[in-house]
């Protein structure tokens, strides 16, 4: 894309610069647009599975009640508690959502389709999403609310007790795909199987560790059954509590952001992206980008299945999963999967 603004008779710092603000549209745009969407697709899933209609006033089938949503809220006052820190109590929001779109640089929509093709893609997803933290004990803390400040130490230690595991999740894929960028993590992928079939996920090593990373992001995003942050019997709405009008839907939309990225790593990290299920030519006539939206929304039809028919946990069960089960079993599978690496001669 530089090449032709440079053909348009810009310098090369500018294509370069006008190239990268249109990329950063290109991904933001669409996103957002997505994000209206799956919200919709949420509701609608959820109704499906407890015998209701779900949306269904707004526009044709329903399809517009996100932006009415989005239009209700919009129009509403922002209220901010007297007695809460103002700067950090705005700022807070603005960093989730912002946050959640940031990742988003480094995912590869096809081959050579990404805007920062770096050679640590993984390691910049995985510090990202460690930022997230932030905005909700911000937030929290901010409101200078007891029920708020009680939801955002919850949350704090239920993101950072899943990233652990996920961290080491992450070391396997790393090790296998010998690579930290996200295009060579989805090329390794193909043909891996059998020979023929374009998955990480159904390696009978690595299937294990690909169940316990969609549990693990669903906890990462705070998705039934792991809710905890907004469970409404205990924590009134979570640490958003004091939120109101735009302020809260930044919350939301970098919430459902999250939740589209994780269903993206999903795909990308054990499920070959772009790439078609199997190695078959005619298969690559369809756009990667085809295929690996395929199988985003088969994830996010599995996260809205998990949140429509599971029943929420207690805090010290998502505590002992997190720390007593997934941690250990993800350690141990960097060293059974790193020792069968060498002992095949993978590193040689």
């Amino acid at each position: 894309m530089t090449a032709f603004f440079q053909t348009l008779g810009m310098s090369y710092e500018w294509a370069w610069f006008v190239a990268t603000i249109c990329g950063i549209l290109l991904i933001a745009l669409p996103l957002m647009l997505a994000v209206a969407m799956i919200i919709y697709a949420d509701r609608k899933i959820w109704a499906a599975m407890a015998l209701r209609r779900g949306p269904n006033v707004v526009g044709p089938f329903g399809l517009l009640q996100s932006f009415a949503d989005g239009l209700k809220v919009f129009l509403q006052e922002t209220i901010i508690p007297s007695a809460s820190n103002r700067g950090l109590f705005l700022i807070a929001p603005i960093i989730t959502f912002t946050v959640a779109l940031m990742a988003w640089a480094v995912i590869p929509f096809n081959s050579g389709a990404v805007l920062a093709d770096i050679n640590v893609g993984l390691l910049y997803i995985l510090a990202i999403s460690s930022l997230g933290v932030y905005g909700v004990v911000i937030s929290g803390w901010s409101s200078n609310s007891k029920y708020p400040f009680f939801s955002a130490m919850r949350a704090a230690a239920q993101m950072i007790s899943y990233e652990v595991s996920i961290g080491f999740i992450l070391i396997c894929v790393v090790l296998w795909a010998g690579t930290f960028n996200m295009l060579g993590i989805i090329e390794a992928q193909k043909a891996h199987v059998l020979g023929f079939v374009n998955a990480f996920g159904l390696n009978p090593l690595l299937f294990p560790i690909a169940v316990m990373f969609l549990i693990s992001a669903m906890a990462e995003t705070a998705r039934a059954p792991f809710d905890l942050t907004e469970a409404e019997s205990e924590l009134v709405a979570g640490y958003q509590t004091e939120y109101s009008s735009m302020s809260f839907a930044l919350f939301w939309l970098g919430e459902y952001a999250n939740v589209l990225l994780m269903c993206t790593l999903n795909a990308v990290l054990f499920w070959g992206g772009y790439l078609p299920p199997v190695d078959w030519a005619p298969l690559y006539a369809v756009p990667g980008i085809i295929w690996l939206f395929a199988k985003i929304l088969f994830f996010f039809f599995v996260f809205s299945w998990v949140k429509a028919t599971v029943p929420r946990y207690r805090y010290d069960q998502l505590m002992r999963l997190g720390w007593k089960v997934f941690l250990p079993i993800s350690l141990f599978w960097v060293f059974l999967v790193s020792g069968y690496l060498m002992w095949t001669g993978h590193f040689g």
